[in-house]
């Protein structure tokens, strides 16, 4: 099996398992994962907040299950546990609603079933405890006539595949997480609804060729993980070796004598020591071949990186590239120019996708408020958030700066761009807004233009 840790969470598909009270929702779980997981117990409301498994779910591929509190609950903490719940739905590629077999679908759950649907979220009805139906009498069947779901086939009819492709939104199947029937179904249902829902958009590999060397330029300040690079780092070496590229790391302090050593000269290029009439056109053509294709820099020394590269090599940031990415980069463009025209009154929310321990100068917290007041010659009003805590109402923000949002999936990150659009608030990215305080903006979307 492989690791966990070889597939980051923004990368999997998020399958969000929602129902009511001690429907099983924690038992099923418990029963995909084949792991006590979750906490089972007949007493209600067991689950607080929501539990989260990374894994590999064959024939998926890797995935994020996500285990959430009951709708139903309705006690003063029960709301906050809704909240999360809601949370949840932002990020969920596809929703499982678990129903109790022995009490069957209510008037909730069909409002969950709509939710999903205006949501444009994949959807499975899964009846659960089906072990416990034939103790029941003929009154109390798992369905009615005038179910609105009877159109929809079960997986082990032979029917599932019409089924999820002509109405998504309405696939069952019947199973027990207690004595595993059907659980091997279900996950061959999960798959079909899947389908192509896995992003096949690639990070940096569709802008380069085989053969092709990028260049990363890292500083290693206190803000660096001992010990390892950051995930936005691991995820485009990874990408480019995925090119057939190769991947050249270097600190901005060694950047200048690296230059030199490929042949280049400070904003110029030199075609190595070896004068030109002593080669063949085929050895200068080899020597072209060894260029640099594309230079990418951390956010924070983008301005010195692209101060000493000459013209002919292309430059941008990480950050940039994950707003290309993640499907919001024409949108941080247009949000950056939000600060030429920015007021003292002006509110702007910070917002982080991850929740981590904060550095004495963070660049969210601190390096950007201090480059925007700078910039704009005043002091703003700043607003901070981190992980799921995105507020959904953002019409008091005259703008958000948003980071690459890698620990994010990208359902999570349009939702985020819908939330700005929806409450009338600019949205741009942590490197978009950098390069656009330092001028050099245009030249780090060029290799976007072709």
């Amino acid at each position: 099996m492989t690791s966990m840790n070889e597939t980051p969470s923004g990368e999997r598909l998020h399958i969000g398992i929602f129902g009511r009270i001690n429907s099983g929702k924690s038992s099923l779980l418990n029963a995909i994962t084949d792991q006590d997981m979750a906490v089972v117990s007949p007493q209600k409301g067991t689950t607080t907040d929501p539990v989260m498994k990374a894994m590999e779910l064959l024939p998926v591929g890797p995935v994020m299950l996500i285990d959430t509190a009951g709708i139903d609950d309705t006690s003063e903490l029960g709301e906050k546990r809704l909240e999360k719940t809601r949370q949840i739905l932002r990020k969920t590629d596809i929703a499982l609603l678990v129903i109790d077999a022995t009490i069957g679908l209510n008037e909730e759950d069909r409002q969950y079933i709509k939710l999903f649907e205006e949501m444009g979220i994949k959807s499975l009805v899964v009846y659960n405890k089906i072990d416990l139906v034939d103790q029941l009498s003929a009154d109390s069947a798992i369905r009615t006539a005038a179910d609105p779901l009877d159109y929809a086939q079960t997986a082990m009819s032979g029917h599932a595949p019409d089924a999820l492709t002509d109405k998504p939104l309405g696939a069952m199947i019947e199973v027990s997480a207690t004595t595993g029937d059907n659980i091997n179904e279900l996950k061959e249902v999960i798959a079909r609804l899947a389908g192509d829902s896995a992003s096949e958009k690639q990070l940096v590999a569709d802008m380069l060729q085989c053969g092709d060397i990028v260049l990363l330029v890292i500083p290693l300040d206190k803000a660096a993980p001992k010990g390892r690079l950051i995930l936005p780092q691991q995820q485009t070496i990874r990408d480019i070796l995925e090119a057939g590229a190769s991947a050249l790391t270097v600190r901005d302090t060694e950047l200048q004598e690296l230059l030199t050593k490929f042949g280049y000269s400070c904003k110029s290029v030199v075609k190595t020591q070896i004068k030109a009439e002593q080669k063949s056109e085929q050895d200068r053509s080899n020597i072209i071949k060894q260029a640099i294709k594309l230079i990418i820099a951390d956010s924070q020394v983008i301005n010195y990186v692209a101060d000493i590269t000459p013209e002919e090599i292309p430059v941008t940031t990480f950050s940039i590239l994950f707003a290309r990415y993640k499907g919001f980069l024409a949108d941080s463009v247009a949000g950056a120019n939000v600060l030429d025209e920015l007021k003292e009154s002006d509110t702007i929310l910070i917002s982080e996708g991850c929740s981590h321990h904060r550095q004495c100068d963070d660049i969210g917290t601190v390096k950007l408020p201090r480059m925007i007041e700078n910039f704009v010659g005043f002091k703003p009003q700043f607003e901070f958030s981190s992980g799921t805590g995105f507020p959904d109402d953002l019409k008091k923000y005259r703008l958000v700066i948003h980071c690459g949002g890698c620990m994010l999936n990208e359902r999570e990150m349009r939702y985020r761009t819908r939330a700005a659009k929806a409450s009338g608030t600019d949205m741009t990215n942590y490197g978009v807004i950098i390069s656009h305080m330092q001028g050099i903006l245009p030249r780090c979307l060029e290799p976007f233009s072709t």
